[in-house]
């Protein structure tokens, strides 16, 4: 076979080049969603003429658009991520990429979405260690308590303006049961994209949550690392905020989302 035998030939350059647009098309992300030709070509790493001339041909085919010098994913791919995204098995989704933040931070991840006033547990991937904080799908707990449930306030309007209507529930010594004081966290949380808590809903036990988009840009629920304090001070977990972020934007991105404007 030829294509096999020719590592040089032209039966190759389309796979070269195809390698190339991807490269192109992976450096826009969620957190930098519009590029110059010369940020492409530092994160790419790829000559200048080539990321030129793939760049030209990508805003020829829908693939990318241009507003004066900054590109950013084409309109057109929309239309395309719709097809892709239809019928899609969210949990599909889901499950590896927990596996993968379970395996990094050595605790159990897990995915939150939002149910009236409560949040509830719809995948998990738990941790090795023996010392766990037990958390199964279907678990229930009050949205207004621990980092996943701050999550799902701060970009959900609709049940932080429930949630902050009733009265808070206290589980814990620290749990907050101030309205304002939640409402404050609430925003911070919207501002900083994560949240963090500390023995909010179980004494001993830490959070840290970032939120998951759909195609519209609506919360879709939360990615949350959990574990017992004793490993997850509050330094460590700050020192994961990038990865739980990365790994929900892994989550965003694979099911065609977008963050909100």
């Amino acid at each position: 076979m030829p294509e096999e035998r020719d590592s040089g030939g032209a039966a190759q350059r389309p796979l070269l080049v195809l390698g190339k647009i991807a490269e192109i098309l992976n450096a826009f992300t969620l957190s930098r969603p519009e590029l110059t030709l010369r940020e492409i070509q530092q994160i790419t790493g790829l000559p200048q003429s080539t990321v030129q001339r793939l760049v030209t041909n990508l805003v020829a085919h829908g693939f990318l658009d241009r507003a004066e010098d900054r590109f950013r994913i084409g309109v057109r791919m929309a239309y395309w991520g719709a097809a892709a995204g239809k019928d899609l098995d969210v949990l599909g989704v889901v499950n590896p990429v927990l596996k993968d933040l379970r395996d990094i931070t050595g605790e159990t991840a897990c995915f939150f979405r939002a149910e009236g006033t409560h949040r509830v547990c719809v995948a998990v991937a738990e941790t090795r260690h023996a010392l766990r904080r037990e958390v199964s799908v279907g678990s229930i707990a009050p949205i207004t308590v621990g980092s996943a449930g701050r999550v799902l306030l701060a970009w959900g309007p609709a049940s932080a303006e429930r949630a902050l209507a009733e009265e808070l529930p206290q589980l814990t010594e620290s749990t907050v049961t101030d309205r304002d004081e939640l409402a404050r966290l609430i925003k911070k949380t919207a501002a900083d994209g994560y949240a963090i808590t500390v023995g909010e809903r179980v004494d001993g036990a830490s959070g840290l949550a970032a939120p998951v988009f759909d195609a519209s840009a609506e919360l879709l629920g939360a990615v949350m690392v959990h574990g017992p304090t004793l490993r997850m001070p509050y330094e460590r977990c700050e020192a994961w905020v990038d990865v739980v972020i990365e790994h929900a934007e892994r989550i965003t991105r694979a099911l065609g989302g977008r963050l909100p404007r």
